[in-house]
């Protein structure tokens, strides 16, 4: 299973409108603000590392449901969500997110590789896919794109 509901059972709404960088008055220049939310310690301080050049990191949370609270008072732009965590997983938070209103890009960071859960992240509303063997080269891009409203998937293996 991908959450803790089945895929079938829950039906992601779509993202919703939200203004890209460019639409932004006076904000097409700035660093995207970003969360990130991840469960292990040493993934999330690699990606705080590899965005702090380009993104302006504004908060860091490593379950679902500070993710929830964080999103909510930080109002970023990006969310860079793992997949798999205790409790809510990162495709129910990406769907609660959307249920509460909020207007942040979603980019999931993951170990899945599989095809169903590149789908089941964008049906729940991701812009970005990327792999965690594959963060140093791609989550910069996944960011920059999803905070443009552009959708970036890593390669497969």
């Amino acid at each position: 299973m991908l959450s803790s509901t089945t895929s079938s059972e829950r039906r992601y709404p779509p993202p919703a409108p939200r203004a890209v960088a460019s639409e932004r008055s006076g904000q097409s220049m700035q660093r995207p603000r970003v969360l990130l939310v991840e469960d292990n310690e040493a993934m999330l301080a690699r990606a705080r590392t590899v965005l702090t050049s380009s993104c302006a990191v504004v908060g860091a949370v490593m379950d679902g449901a500070a993710a929830l609270q964080a999103a909510c008072t930080l109002q970023p732009d990006v969310i860079v969500l793992d997949i798999s965590m205790p409790g809510l997983s990162g495709l129910d938070v990406a769907f609660d997110l959307r249920q509460l209103g909020s207007r942040a890009a979603i980019v999931f960071l993951t170990v899945h590789e599989g095809d169903d859960f590149v789908q089941a992240a964008i049906k729940a509303g991701g812009l970005g896919y990327v792999v965690k063997s594959r963060l140093m080269f791609d989550l910069v891009a996944a960011v920059q794109d999803a905070n443009a409203g552009r959708r970036f998937v890593s390669p497969g293996p």
